[in-house]
Formats: structure tokens, C-alpha cells, sequence
């Protein structure tokens, strides 16, 4: 399948590692000019292809700064998230102070760079704007509440977005993985398990195992690619009619007719 993405320009946001580095580099891939945000580039293994700049996602102003320096765009993607840290079953195991830090990355640093970049979409005409959301922002995770909460408040903002940018030939979608063995996921691992007696404790490749099997029909692990395949594709024309719409790729987690 043809993507016909080549020299067309996207910007990312979550860059540097996990799912958005996956997606960056899968617009790469595609002859795309690829421009990363994130908080924490890390210099060690630095994308090929991908300009990278440091900043954050809660602050109006760096996102708007960097969305003046990049001229046109096409393609926005934002693949930030960040859990509490903390193992929220039941919900008052966490501090009321425990949410705004959630909230404020994983909902109102996306409601910044929607703001930031729409007017940029709109004097183009067309383009699309892309969330990483989670299964856990649809069935009301227990895990970490503040973090399910967030997801679900963007999934929501998202469709917001879909119907006022329609008539100005912008798609937005969000995207859902699942089970991704990213730093996000092991963090939730390591919150658990410090709730745990040592002799219930279990290292992260048997619990994560554990743990795909209980939720995934399919039993089995989602990726990063398979991520970033997806985001390319609804980036693409061959999606032209897709907009308002949450994809779920958690290997049947969450199921809608």
C-alpha cells in the first residue's frame, strides 16, 4: 500500500523513546520531515532522522514557540502519557495532590498542542491531529485512576476537536494500545509491587506475562511498530474518511460494535 507521505511534515510529541519514538521514526520511514518535542531527548541513542527539541508539554508557551518555528505542518501526533506512580486500587490508596500532575500532561499538554497547532491546520486546509490515549481511559481502570481519568478526558476532548476541525478538512482520531512493554508500563508493575510482602513479589517478566494473558484475548503483547504502523495510515488518504474516531489496538481489551 501506498502511504504517499513523502515531504510532507509532522511533528511529535513524545519523540524521543517508547511509542512516539516508534512513530517518528515510522514518518521517517515514509520521507516525511519529522519534528520531535520532548522532555527528556535522550542523547544516547538520538532518532535518525528526527529533529528533536526539549520542552514541556504543560507549558502554553514552549509548545507554541516551537509550533511558530516549524512553519508548515501536516501531520500532529501526541504520544505523551504519565501515570501517578502509584498503585491506585482502591482509588483513596492515592492523595487528591496525586492528580494534577496527571491531568495537566496526559490531558492539558494535549489541549496546548491542539491549540498551538490548529491554526496552522486550519490555513492549510487539511492535515490531522493525532492522540495516544490507552484502554484504560474506556473501561475505568482501577490501576491508576488519575491516569484513566485523563485518557478518557482526551478521549472526549478528541472528538471535541473532530467535529470543529471537519469543516476545515482536519481528521482527528486517538489511538488506544493496550499491553506495551514501555517505561510507562513498567512503572505501573513497580507501583504494584511495592504494595506486596518481598515473598509476593514477582519480577516484571513474570508479572507482565501474567498480566497479558488475564486482559488480552489475543494473549499477547502490542508494540510500538504496530503503533506507529497505525498512525502512519491514518496520516494517509487511504483514511480520509476517519475522524472522531478512538482505534483500539489492545488485542481485544476493549471491543465496540
Amino acid at each position: 500500500m501506498q502511504l504517499n507521505l513523502a515531504n510532507q511534515t509532522v511533528a511529535v510529541f513524545g519523540a524521543a523513546r517508547g511509542i512516539g519514538r516508534a512513530i517518528a521514526d515510522e514518518f521517517v520511514a515514509e520521507g516525511c520531515r519529522v519534528h520531535g518535542f520532548d522532555r527528556k531527548p535522550d542523547p544516547a541513542t538520538p532518532s535518525a532522522g528526527t529533529t528533536i527539541v526539549t520542552g514541556d508539554v504543560t507549558s502554553y508557551e514552549q509548545v507554541r514557540a516551537f509550533a511558530a518555528g516549524l512553519g508548515e505542518v501536516d501531520h500532529v501526533v501526541y504520544s505523551v502519557g504519565v501515570g501517578s506512580g502509584k498503585f491506585g486500587f482502591p482509588f483513596w490508596n492515592l492523595e487528591p495532590g496525586d492528580w494534577p500532575r496527571v491531568l495537566e500532561i496526559n490531558l492539558l499538554g494535549a489541549v496546548n498542542v491542539a491549540h498551538a497547532f490548529a491554526p496552522k491546520l486550519i490555513t492549510r486546509r487539511k492535515g490531522s491531529l493525532l492522540f495516544l490515549v490507552s484502554v484504560a481511559g474506556q473501561i475505568g481502570s482501577q490501576t491508576d485512576p488519575p491516569y484513566s481519568a485523563a485518557k478518557a478526558g482526551l478521549i472526549n476532548f478528541m472528538q471535541c476537536a473532530a467535529k470543529d476541525l471537519a469543516p476545515h478538512g482536519i481528521r482527528v482520531n486517538a489511538l488506544s494500545p493496550g499491553m506495551v512493554k514501555t517505561e510507562l508500563n513498567q512503572s505501573v508493575w513497580q507501583a504494584g509491587q511495592a504494595r506486596l510482602a518481598p515473598a509476593e513479589r514477582q519480577d516484571y517478566a513474570t508479572w507482565a506475562e501474567e498480566k497479558i494473558r488475564k486482559v488480552s484475548p489475543l494473549g499477547r503483547w502490542q508494540t510500538p511498530a504496530e503503533m506507529a504502523a497505525m498512525a502512519v495510515f491514518l496520516a494517509s488518504d487511504h483514511a480520509q474518511n476517519i475522524t472522531g474516531q478512538t482505534l483500539n489496538l489492545g488485542g481485544g481489551q476493549v471491543m465496540h460494535a
